[in-house]
């Protein structure tokens, strides 16, 4: 897909993604201050992080579920609203359950934003290159690893944690702008039943790839969570540093986003997705033996970003071939699945990072990833073994 014949409603997209990355991410950059300002523990303002990505996990199937049959732009352009308000809610927040409820409103429009956006940018995109419009998509979250939340980090940490919100919900109103303008109207595609649909929650191939999504991407966070305290407490860098680093990690993020998408499109998925699963846990393994030491881990956060966010293309173009080969009156709400996969990822992962950190071992959370790593490898051989004989699914998932 080169630039000349990339749709303006596929950057569109990416501009309301960028401003859910923002969202989605700038906690862990400023998770030591809201947990100061609000007296919470820090292994209990991690819940931010793990509780919204639970809170979008449950979420976004019920709601894609009910907006299944009504037409793609007015849908977007209300999620995107609601998202704005509960960045509002969050910024105006006074205690710790106010600031979560903020982000579970927030959590909600955000997981069925991507959801349908991703299955309007396959739509959008020219034949046979599926794969790489959802990766221009996700361009918009991984922009923010590389731009929103360091800026964000350093404005949170130096001004007060509520200011990025409140720039949050400013690039919500471009991002409802640019939908307006550039998304064309699409009709819903032909659904089945609300039973049908649901019926995708007990077909086994649609939830090994949500297992393959949840083991692998969720493999990042029992360490990522907490990465602010790990590079300040642990590897000796300063609260600024620190927060300039997470812009090499962003950038990493980006790049992997784009190679992921070219890899998924050329390798297909499958081999895309058990390579970068296998580079990343020599990366976990890394991180774990060399934490303390500066050089290598500012090496190791750009390999990690590279691995991590460039398995997310193939991740959700894996789900959109595996739906259209197995549940093909499902594909909205099988997308919405997967995007609760990478946020029940993010939920075990932080689960996981969180009782290390209440236990004051910190240090291990890399090895967290390196199991869940490890055994996303299962169901994405058992998988890829299934529909491997299948012209139809090599094709989508090649897209």
């Amino acid at each position: 897909m080169s630039r000349d014949d990339t749709h303006p409603g596929l950057w569109a997209l990416a501009v309301t993604a960028f401003a859910i990355g923002v969202t989605e991410f700038i906690v862990v950059g400023v998770l030591p201050a809201i947990a100061t300002d609000l007296d919470v523990p820090l292994a209990r303002a991690g819940g931010l992080v793990g509780l919204y990505a639970l809170a979008l996990a449950i979420g976004t199937p019920l709601v894609v579920l009910g907006l299944a049959r009504l037409p793609r732009k007015p849908v977007l352009l209300a999620l995107v609203a609601v998202f704005l308000a509960g960045n509002l809610l969050s910024a105006l927040s006074t205690s710790y359950p106010m600031l979560l409820a903020g982000r579970v409103i927030t959590a909600v429009a955000h997981g069925s934003f991507f959801a349908i956006g991703a299955t309007v940018a396959a739509r959008l995109a020219p034949e046979g290159q599926a794969s790489r419009a959802i990766a221009l998509m996700f361009a918009g979250l991984t922009l923010a690893m590389v731009v929103g939340v360091p800026l964000g980090s350093l404005i949170g940490n130096g001004l007060g944690w509520r200011l990025p919100f409140f720039a949050v919900a400013l690039l919500a109103a471009l991002g409802w702008l640019a939908t307006a303008r550039w998304v064309p109207a699409l009709p819903a595609q032909a659904a089945g039943r609300a039973s049908t649909q649901l019926a995708t929650l007990v077909q086994p191939e649609i939830l090994a790839m949500m297992s393959i999504t949840v083991l692998g991407f969720g493999a990042s966070f029992a360490a990522f969570t907490f990465i602010t305290p790990i590079l300040t407490d642990i590897t000796g860098f300063s609260t600024h540093a620190a927060s300039l680093l997470l812009m090499v990690f962003g950038t990493a993020t980006l790049l992997g986003n784009f190679a992921g998408g070219r890899w998924a499109a050329s390798l297909g998925w499958p081999v895309a997705l058990r390579r970068m699963l296998a580079g990343l846990l020599l990366a976990f393994v890394a991180l774990a033996l060399l934490m303390p030491w500066r050089a290598p881990m500012v090496l190791l956060l750009f390999a990690w970003g590279l691995l991590a966010f460039g398995m997310s293309p193939g991740f959700q173009a894996g789900m959109l071939a595996t739906a259209g080969q197995w549940a093909p009156r499902a594909v909205d709400f099988a997308s919405a699945l997967n995007i609760s996969a990478f946020n029940l990822g993010i939920t075990l992962g932080e689960t996981l990072g969180s009782s290390l950190v209440a236990r004051d071992v910190m240090a291990l959370t890399p090895w967290v990833g390196v199991g869940l790593a490890a055994l996303a490898q299962v169901p994405l051989m058992w998988l890829a073994r299934r529909s491997s004989n299948t012209p139809a699914m090599q094709v989508a998932g090649c897209g």
